[in-house]
């Protein structure tokens, strides 16, 4: 996979259902824990930029009856209540808004996130 990666804890410590927010490569990245799958999103809804991560892992009405599945599932923007699927970022509301993901490895029992490499300035070189 392409791309810087950062650890960011074992995966033993980090049991499903938890997260945890690092700051990684200058960004506050949300790592979640999904029923063993570990996902990673930018830390700034796209709303109006509250602090996504920090907001209920919860689920949210998943048909016309208002029935509640899909539990900890999605995360809940503290700010204004938007909700995102933690494993792809898509908006619940509305599947045109995303928040930003990032790929996750793990191995070695390492969770790691994937950042794209710093693009090279012309004065770099």
């Amino acid at each position: 996979m392409r791309g810087q990666r950062h650890l960011v804890c074992r995966a033993s410590e980090l049991p499903p259902g938890e997260r945890r927010i690092v700051r990684l490569g200058g960004r506050s990245i949300g790592v979640f824990n999904v029923g063993g799958s570990f996902y990673a999103l930018h830390n700034g809804c796209p709303h109006k930029g509250g602090a996504l991560c920090e907001g209920p892992v919860c689920g949210t009405t998943v048909d016309a009856s208002f029935g509640y599945g899909r539990h900890g599932e999605i995360v809940r923007c503290a700010w204004h209540g938007w909700e995102f699927d933690i494993a792809t970022g898509v908006a619940v509301a509305d599947p045109a808004v995303r928040a930003r993901t990032y790929p996750v490895v793990v191995e070695d029992d390492h969770v790691m996130v994937v950042l794209p490499r710093a693009r090279k300035e012309p004065d770099d070189e």
